[in-house]
């Protein structure tokens, strides 16, 4: 039966400042460097046998996943970073203090950018600060310029069937850091989140979901290991 770990990076900067961060590449606070290798020793305690990690393309969730390894004395497994685990690109709203954009635009509004299944919000305006348009690590991909949850499930679900998921039927143990909406992408197809309650699903930063898989990969046990710092949980399909 393997089991699936996963991490939502530690807090980052943006996060400390009450920004909407999405594909810009904030980097870890110290309390979120902590976060990561709080993480790394709760994984550790479990016992499981990690053998495969994957990650973003992004430094705060390269970062987690690298300082819970260093605790878990892991830090020689393989692991794959790809931009399909990046966070949801949050269009226009990047860069934005999240009160002053409820300030503007009303609270409601903003929930709605923030937690709806289809809506995304306004697009990214091309040559601006946050255009990512240079970044190497984009080179020949089409960048989106706005990202709903939908859309993020739609490129997370095909890396999640194409690369981790043959890994785990294989029946290795697998550990994930990303972040809180591409995350979010995995747990809503994991467990079957219905569109309308995926707004009620949210992962704490650096507080690791470990998640038992049965042979076909469908969820069969699911706990937070800071139980002091857990979220609802998804109900097991």
């Amino acid at each position: 039966m393997p089991k699936l770990a996963l991490i939502r990076h530690g807090q980052s900067a943006w996060n400390l400042e009450n920004r909407f961060t999405g594909w810009w590449d904030a980097d870890l606070t110290a309390q979120g460097e902590a976060e990561a290798r709080a993480s790394g020793q709760l994984l550790a305690a479990t016992g499981a046998d990690f053998r495969y990690a994957f990650t973003s393309v992004q430094t705060r969730a390269i970062r987690t996943l690298w300082l819970a390894l260093t605790e878990m004395k892991r830090a020689w497994i393989p692991v794959e970073k790809d931009w399909h685990l990046n966070e949801r690109h949050y269009g226009g709203l990047t860069g934005l203090d999240k009160a002053e954009t409820a300030a503007q635009h009303g609270e409601d509004q903003v929930h709605i950018w923030r937690r709806s299944y289809d809506i995304p919000p306004p697009p990214l305006a091309a040559g601006g600060t946050y255009d990512l348009a240079s970044d190497p690590r984009y080179r020949g991909i089409d960048i989106p310029d706005t990202e709903s949850l939908k859309t993020t499930l739609e490129r997370v679900l095909p890396y999640w069937q194409s690369r981790i998921a043959p890994v785990l039927a294989d029946g290795n143990d697998v550990l994930v850091a990303a972040h809180g909406n591409s995350l979010r992408a995995l747990v809503k197809h994991l467990f079957n989140v219905p569109d309308e309650t995926i707004t009620e699903i949210e992962i704490p930063t650096g507080n690791p979901l470990l998640i038992d898989l049965d042979a076909s990969l469908k969820p069969v046990a699911v706990r937070y290991l800071d139980a002091a710092r857990a979220k609802p949980l998804p109900a097991l399909p």
